[in-house]
């Protein structure tokens, strides 16, 4: 149980991953979490009033399975594999997150400066979900997919567009934190 607690090496999840994309090839299926929005609108019938929509549903519904093995994985990881130990920070790293108004720097996964129930229904923290979750839904239709599903599907599967959203998500992340950020909070 020890060993289920701790961080996997890139030679046991790696690998992992490469299977799981293997059987999605061979089956001709593709991973990734935003297209179950799509099928989940067209379930509830968003397809009689937006052509987006309507389209034949039933044959994305077992990626529905990959959601609820999300939920159900993330109930089980957090409440019965978590493992509370301090996160190993440099101290160069604690410094500039102090300066940026995080306390406990380390301390938490998820640092309560941004994830309590006080920021997250304050207003400022209310304003950042709608904007920021309108910018994702939006950025994710514009790039043709999610993270997940250009960086995982779209990489293993050789495919350039992919290779230039994971590189432009990663700079977007680079500007956010530094540019952004600072100005946020």
């Amino acid at each position: 149980m020890e060993y289920i607690l701790q961080p996997w090496p890139w030679y046991i999840s790696g690998p992992c991953i490469a299977i799981v994309m293997f059987l999605l090839l061979y089956f001709g299926r593709t991973f990734g979490m935003s297209s179950n929005l799509r099928t989940m609108c067209a379930m509830g019938g968003a397809g009689k009033r937006v052509a987006f929509f309507n389209y034949d549903w039933k044959s994305h519904k077992w990626n529905l399975i990959v959601v609820l093995g999300a939920i159900v994985g993330g109930f089980i990881a957090h409440f019965l594999l978590s493992n509370p130990i301090d996160i190993a920070l440099s101290e160069a790293t604690v410094t500039d997150l102090k300066a940026l108004g995080f306390t406990d720097a380390g301390q938490h996964l998820l640092p309560p400066e941004l994830f309590s129930w006080d920021a997250v229904f304050s207003f400022k923290g209310l304003v950042i979900l709608i904007i920021g979750g309108f910018l994702v839904g939006f950025g994710t239709r514009y790039a043709g997919g999610c993270t997940s599903g250009h960086a995982i599907t779209g990489l293993s599967s050789l495919q350039l567009p992919s290779l230039i959203a994971v590189v432009g998500f990663f700079l977007g992340g680079l500007i956010m934190i530094h540019l952004i950020f600072p100005i946020l909070f």
